[in-house]
């Protein structure tokens, strides 16, 4: 299998209703290093996507990324910063970065207003062929004494010039102006939704191929592919279309130990990486086939399974097998016996390079989206959690019994099922494990983690605290009482005696007797 059945997004995407949409619009950030450009390719975005750091050179691959310019979906771009000494990894960054001038829309070359080097007098001559898409963004105007210094910078002989402040923000809503100027766009009260796509991210660790195969699936090189370890360092993302589905790739830098990351730059890279994960719908785990499965790998793959998604092992590089006839079988029922917590995870061997088996790969990727996004009835899960129940019930515990009465999937992608039991407190977990592989066997999920949280149910308080029958007879400190049935009509209750008022009761005798007697008296007087 090679390229060819994978298509990358053409200029016109014609849609199932007939209609015809046109690309997004892209606009690129040129400049030398250290002049300000991530920090406003953030600034525009709203969040920290490239990493920013005071070394020269830090970002190296282009980095495309959707925005909202006027509620208008467009792509901007951020790029390597040009040097003049272009040896190794400079002169790749160079040319990848200028080569984005003839593609772009529109332009906004960054300059610094505290200095004008060699490398900026290179880039203002070489950027006189495309004067007419080019806006030239004056950065780091911070202060109003730097307001007289922008005045410079007309001298060039550009149409277009413009002081801004990317750390702060000053001159951002003009510089958006302009660029809808050029566009001959107008700012739209509601932005358009984005369009589904299968995400995918390519973890790792360092030169397992993520790159070469990042570029295979975009069908350009979307990222610079070198033998030098950690090449990759922001995330670097495309595009492509594989059997009328669109897809979007992450490609990231290469997740080392915590104890080998020596510098803040590959500090942020990894954290990127990571972060990635949750942006993600399948993760691609890139594996060197010749080295064989890490504790490294094992430790990616926890985040990946901690995170409810998708993973493929990608086992690469397998055009450079010995060629023993059961190999490739060894390496993978290996892989299997170490990795127990990847049971679920199908495994895909290809070779990047070479282009081996990326459609067979491309299969597997739709078919665990496919899971990922799939519901089950609470009807069916019932009835199913009755027939597990009757096959293997949960064992006894020290309090008694435990019991599962119902359960229902309360989200997809990630697959999270809530099960209803009689005890939470230690419900055994190898139950637990026993209901998620039912679910796998029997549900159809048998490709993707799943995650079962329990609840202990309450009963309806009016079946608990049922009112007591109603007697005709009790007992009373004086002896029985009778009480007759009133049919359901209302009856005040009879005053009762206090226990300890006999005296006074004694006391109200004897005062009637004497009001008895005096009053006799007086009639015979």
């Amino acid at each position: 299998m090679t390229d060819s059945i994978i298509s990358p997004p053409s200029e016109l995407d014609i849609e199932q209703s007939g209609a015809v949409e046109a690309k997004m619009p892209v606009i690129a950030i040129i400049g030398r290093p250290n002049v300000g450009k991530s920090t406003l390719f953030n600034r525009l975005i709203g969040k920290r996507r490239a990493i920013t750091d005071p070394t020269p050179g830090v970002t190296r691959d282009p980095i495309p990324e959707r925005w909202l310019l006027g509620n208008h979906p467009v792509t901007i771009i951020d790029s390597g910063g040009v040097k003049i000494d272009r040896e190794g990894l400079d002169g790749l960054v160079a040319e990848k970065s200028l080569s984005l001038l003839a593609t772009s829309d529109a332009i906004i070359f960054m300059m610094d207003i505290t200095e004008v080097t060699a490398e900026d007098r290179e880039l203002l001559e070489f950027m006189r062929p495309f004067t007419d898409k080019m806006v030239l963004v004056v950065n780091k105007v911070d202060t109003p004494s730097r307001d007289d210094l922008l005045w410079e910078y007309y001298e060039y002989g550009y149409q277009r010039v413009l002081g801004i402040s990317a750390a702060h923000g000053h001159g951002i809503e003009e510089l958006e102006d302009m660029l809808l100027g050029m566009l001959d766009m107008v700012s739209l009260d509601e932005a358009p939704e984005e369009k589904e796509s299968v995400k995918l991210a390519i973890l790792g660790k360092p030169n397992t191929g993520k790159s070469t195969l990042a570029n295979l699936l975009v069908g350009e090189d979307i990222s610079i592919v070198s033998n030098i370890a950690g090449t990759t360092r922001d995330v670097v993302m495309g595009a492509f279309t594989y059997k009328g589905s669109d897809f979007t790739v992450l490609d990231t830098a290469g997740i080392r130990r915590k104890n080998k990351v020596d510098d803040d730059v590959e500090y942020y890279s990894v954290n990127r990486a990571i972060k990635t994960i949750d942006e993600a719908d399948v993760v691609l785990l890139m594996i060197d086939a010749i080295e064989g499965l890490s504790d490294q790998d094992k430790k990616i793959a926890q985040l990946i399974v901690r995170r409810g998604k998708g993973v493929i092992l990608v086992l690469n590089k397998i055009d450079l097998l010995a060629g023993v006839g059961n190999q490739l079988d060894a390496i993978k029922d290996r892989m299997r016996f170490l990795f127990p917590i990847l049971s679920f995870a199908p495994i895909s061997a290809i070779s990047a390079t070479q282009g081996i088996d990326i459609g067979k790969l491309l299969d597997t990727v739709w078919g665990v989206w496919k899971q990922l996004n799939k519901r089950v009835d609470t009807s069916t899960l019932n009835t199913a959690i009755k027939e597990w129940g009757e096959a293997y019930q949960p064992p006894r515990g020290s309090t008694g019994h435990f019991k599962v009465y119902y359960g229902t999937q309360i989200s997809a992608n990630p697959i999270r099922f809530l099960v209803f039991v009689n005890k939470f407190k230690d419900f055994p977990p190898i139950y637990v494990q026993y209901m998620k592989n039912c679910i796998r066997r029997d549900l159809g999920f048998t490709q993707v983690p799943i995650e079962i949280d329990l609840r202990e149910r309450k009963r309806n308080p009016s079946l608990n605290d049922r009112p007591k029958k109603f007697n005709t007879s009790e007992t009373s400190p004086k002896g029985p009482v009778s009480r007759k049935l009133t049919g359901g009509r209302a009856v005040a209750k009879p005053k009762g005696t206090k226990p300890g008022n006999k005296a006074s009761v004694t006391k109200s005798a004897k005062r009637t007797a004497k009001q008895t007697r005096n009053a006799g008296s007086k009639k015979r007087g």
